[in-house]
């Protein structure tokens, strides 16, 4: 008796302890609820779905169970059991849930998710792959889980459906290359976060990744470029006779398998084709299509324009189309022939960003067409371009979407735009009553460094964790209808592996995933952080590569009275910030910051770390007094 009593009392200790534990979701869900008791996953779980639409998620799912566990769970159609996982698509529908809603209830018989669509289905089945211990997360079977834990979640009632319809991630892979089972890991990340659309850059100044099976020299030529290593910019350009062995491209069948793999994923694939502007691969292939007719070579990260202090630049070889030959029109017409039946969803990027007009102006085609179609400036030229590239992909069946360049030259009348030079871009187009998707580049440009600029590769500017959790899409005085939503962006000129693409992206990504997915009202910082830290947990699981900058302390210096004093900030609420001005090694007994510091004249270095209960939590930072100076 007394043993069944002990027994008794440590299987309620265990429940209490697992209902004490708290629930960290990320994006946050609409609404939770706590209930009591958990429901235990074994090998004699089923998963149970209702129709043909949710049986390959039931399959996913399985699956999913299997790595970590070990069990072979099988998948059934019928109605709810005890011991299963049901997924029921409504048969009447919930207005509330939309197509991506989901309604999550675990108990401790059993655990439902009920959606109007299988994209809802889908989003539920992530927020159940949350509740369980971050282990779940392995790609094999572990016994890091103790038998009083098993594989266990808590119950809860879970209803939680999206803010934003356009939900993305965009990667660059003309910068560098990316392997087909890379994208695919990549596009199942984000999907674990309820991302829905996978942005792909396909084409650039660096490289054509797409096979046009009626052009083969876009990928016999323009897919490949000289190697290098290095800093990307500054690159050497290719020497005569060099082998162009770097770059690769996705064929046809590559192309359908990725997209079936998004498609599984409720992720829509948006490829991009990057014109008129950015084209240096396509004229590398066919220099007749451009104003000057020279032959080029793929850009292997080369220095190929110039900046001036207004923003203006000047491109050192033309890489744009010319907008004035009819022959560029056939040309991309065949282009867009294959990319509307490769990727079926309804919109096509076709960039429109950075076109550099010099050539154009220079060019005694381009001037005569523009006289004879009343043409007053290049901008216009290039909304004439963008216009015609509209009725071609609206020919296939396909709207056309493109970077807030397109404004300028005036908008076709369904295009969407993407604003990335800050917001004012998406704004007039949304109040012309056209669809938007928010991503400027002080937000969303995740190529950006997370952290003090002597701890990061270099890029030009930064852009920390918090920064990007504090996005919000919807800028005053728009209508909400107009904007689709958002999203985060890669551009890779200094990104050459998918471990370092992971690094970029994560954990921005779960940031702006919460912008995007769960209400306004909802957002909050330091209710963030947990759950983000939770995340790292189960990407370390995943084998996935993450920044920890967030733990890195920001050094502010300003002069006052002539003295300079430095502030030091952190993005995590409850870190300690140590630091010495006196050549001394920083540790937790070193000095702790709690208002600014002079840094006396001298030669003086200023070091400063995080730490939480003792525990070192950023790297440490070492900035002599001169490198201060410099950042007044």
């Amino acid at each position: 008796m007394q043993k069944l009593l002990i027994a008794y009392l440590i299987l309620m200790f265990s429940v209490v302890q697992a209902q004490k534990k708290p629930i960290h979701l990320i994006p946050q869900p609409v609404q939770l609820q706590r209930l009591s008791g958990q429901f235990q996953v074994n090998k004699a779980t089923k998963i149970v779905y209702s129709s043909v639409e949710s049986r390959l998620l039931a399959e996913l799912l399985a699956q999913k169970l299997r790595q970590p566990t070990g069990f072979v769970l099988k998948t059934t159609s019928g109605k709810s059991t005890d011991n299963g996982i049901e997924l029921k698509l409504n048969t009447k529908p919930n207005t509330t849930l939309g197509n991506e809603g989901y309604v999550l209830e675990v108990l401790p018989k059993g655990v439902q998710i009920v959606a109007n669509r299988t994209a809802g289905l889908h989003n539920g089945i992530q927020t159940l792959m949350q509740l369980f211990d971050p282990t779940i997360e392995n790609k094999s079977a572990t016994n890091l889980l103790s038998d009083s834990e098993k594989w266990n979640v808590p119950s809860v009632k879970i209803t939680d459906y999206p803010r934003f319809g356009w939900r993305g991630v965009m990667l660059d892979v003309s910068r560098h290359f990316f392997t087909k089972t890379e994208v695919k890991k990549y596009i199942d990340e984000i999907a674990k976060l309820k991302y829905n659309v996978f942005h792909w850059h396909l084409t650039d100044d660096n490289g054509w990744r797409v096979e046009i099976k009626s052009l083969p020299k876009l990928t016999s030529v323009g897919a490949w470029r000289v190697p290098r290593t290095g800093d990307f910019g500054n690159l050497a350009p290719p020497a005569d006779n060099e082998a162009a062995t770097d770059g690769g491209f996705y064929t046809h069948d590559d192309i359908k398998e990725i997209v079936r793999f998004a498609q599984d994923r409720n992720v829509t694939i948006v490829p991009e084709i990057d014109i008129p502007g950015h084209s240096t691969a396509i004229l590398a292939a066919y220099p007749e299509l451009s104003c000057t007719k020279e032959k080029i070579k793929v850009n292997p990260g080369s220095k190929a324009s110039e900046w001036y202090d207004n923003g203006t630049f000047k491109m050192l070889d033309d890489n744009s189309l010319n907008p004035s030959d009819e022959k560029v029109y056939e040309f991309l017409d065949k282009v867009f022939t294959e990319i509307a039946i490769l990727f079926p969803g309804q919109y096509v990027h076709a960039g429109g960003d950075e076109c550099y007009k010099g050539y154009w102006e220079k060019d005694a085609g381009c001037q005569e067409f523009m006289k004879k179609n009343n043409l007053h400036d290049p901008e216009q030229l290039q909304g004439y371009f963008m216009k015609r590239v509209e009725a071609i992909l609206k020919n296939k069946g396909k709207k056309l979407i493109g970077w807030d360049e397109i404004v300028e030259g005036g908008l076709g009348s369904e295009a969407a735009v993407m604003s990335w030079r800050g917001l004012k871009g998406g704004i007039e187009a949304a109040k012309q009553g056209h669809n938007v998707v928010m991503t400027p580049a002080q937000f969303c440009y995740i190529d950006y460094m997370q952290s003090d600029r002597t701890l990061e590769p270099h890029v030009y500017s930064t852009l920390r964790l918090k920064t990007a959790y504090n996005f919000e899409p919807v800028p005053d005085g728009v209508d909400a209808k107009f904007i689709l939503g958002g999203q985060a962006n890669l551009w890779t000129e200094g990104v050459p592996t998918l471990a370092h693409a992971e690094y970029m992206t994560f954990p921005r990504a779960y940031a702006q995933a919460e912008v995007y997915w769960s209400a306004k009202s909802s957002k909050n910082w330091e209710g963030f952080v947990p759950r983000l830290e939770t995340q790292f947990k189960r990407a370390d699981a995943a084998g996935v590569n993450y920044a920890t900058s967030c733990y890195d302390a920001i050094v502010k210096p300003t002069m006052k009275d002539g003295k300079m004093m430095v502030t030091i900030e952190t993005e995590i609420p409850d870190l300690a910030v140590h630091y010495t001005i006196d050549d001394a090694v920083v540790s937790r007994y070193a000095p702790i910051y709690h208002q600014a510091i002079e840094i006396p004249e001298g030669p003086v270095t200023l070091r400063v770390n995080t730490y939480r209960n003792g525990q070192r939590m950023g790297r440490m930072l070492i900035l002599k007094r001169e490198d201060l100076k410099k950042r007044l």
